[in-house]
């Protein structure tokens, strides 16, 4: 294993790299913000579906949401703010009371990061503790960037480190963490981290330490890099990461105009106060076996899969998050929704129609709604 290189790739800030303040998040990624990444959907889906390229080796061009979509999200934001100040408040006071009193928060690059900032936002404002927070890239199928866990042990004791990702669909990245994190502690001299996420919306059943297990919508779900301090999702390609280096992501400076990333996390760090009360009451009638998961998730994601003659539960995405996601950045094929005119699905019809995807009702779905990928797009 080679050891980081801080030479090769040092860490990354604000506002150098991402919108966000330096001292909320420290990137440990590779500026590729120069290197041509983008490729056509439909083919960069065919190829990935194929098999002659893996999803992490380029980078969708993420579809951009006409103007009633984007007022749609600043409404989403504004009713929802409150119940995300919630879910942050109890995360928080989990992790703080069952893993760490000082915690190192290590975000899952990129939906992690806003909730990464909003948790160290509550530790700073409730407890006036300032944890340090770091994003990381994970890859499903290819594991969690090493170079980058080198460098954050070195700095901080395996005990205090969280890893915190935005919500859990079926589970496939809490696997891939648990499995990367395995991998990493047969290494010489590294040390077994604890591999259980620190989730805002857990409707997959897929750890302890969530703020909810409803499957609502987290309003950083509703865009792409314009909700994310303006950095794409994660690269690991041999063409432009080299040995010591750490995985890498592009800094979309041309959207600075279109940047709501700090408006998110001012409109839900504004809820704190009036939560607080709702918070403890919730951890006092919460109890561990109520928090056990089930795994019920990835069960129905495989029905689904079987019900619809889809190859691969990768083409199923559950859950309000992710059924968003397969809206802005892949080639979705249908929606499945469990109600037909929920309010809090108003984006999802809309990106829907946009796109023209049929949206189906399935009133049996174990999620609010879910996404399905077009096969061999």
């Amino acid at each position: 294993m080679t050891a980081f290189d801080a030479t090769r790739t040092p860490p990354l800030c604000g506002p150098q790299f991402g919108s966000y303040a330096p001292d909320e998040v420290t990137w440990l990624l590779k500026d590729l913000s120069d290197v041509a990444l983008e490729g056509d959907l439909r083919e960069r889906e065919r190829r990935i579906q194929s098999g002659q390229a893996h999803y992490a080796e380029s980078l969708p061009i993420e579809y951009q949401p006409g103007p009633e979509y984007r007022q749609l999200f600043h409404e989403t934001l504004r009713t929802s703010a409150r119940r995300l100040a919630e879910a942050v408040g109890v995360v928080s006071e989990l992790v703080l009371a069952e893993r760490s009193p000082a915690p190192t928060l290590v975000s899952l690059a990129r939906a992690g990061t806003p909730v990464g900032i909003l948790i160290r936002r509550w530790m700073q404002t409730v407890h006036g503790i300032e944890p340090q927070h770091y994003t990381i890239s994970i890859v499903r199928d290819r594991g969690i960037d090493t170079v980058a866990l080198d460098h954050i042990v070195a700095r901080h004791s395996g005990e205090s480190i969280v890893f915190v990702d935005g919500w859990t669909g079926k589970g496939a990245i809490q696997r891939e963490l648990t499995a990367a994190l395995a991998e990493y502690a047969r290494l010489p001299d590294r040390p077994r981290l604890n591999d259980e996420l620190a989730v805002l919306a857990d409707p997959g059943s897929c750890t302890t330490l969530y703020g909810t297990r409803d499957d609502f919508l987290i309003a950083s779900a509703c865009l792409n890099s314009t909700v994310s301090g303006l950095v794409s999702r994660t690269v690991l390609n041999a063409d432009h990461i080299g040995p010591g280096e750490f995985h890498g992501a592009k800094f979309y400076r041309h959207l600075a105009e279109h940047d709501v990333s700090a408006q998110f996390l001012d409109s839900v760090s504004a809820e704190f106060e009036a939560v607080r009360d709702r918070v403890r009451d919730r951890l006092a009638a919460t109890t561990p076996e109520s928090r056990t998961p089930t795994w019920a998730g990835w069960r129905s994601v495989e029905q689904i899969r079987l019900e619809y003659g889809l190859s691969s539960v990768n083409l199923v995405k559950p859950g309000v998050g992710e059924t968003t996601r397969v809206l802005l950045r892949r080639v979705p094929w249908r929606v499945l929704v469990r109600e037909g005119d929920l309010p809090e699905h108003r984006h999802i019809r809309l990106l829907a129609a946009e796109r023209g995807v049929p949206v189906e009702v399935s009133p049996d779905l174990a999620y609010s709604c879910v996404g399905l990928i077009k096969e061999d797009a």
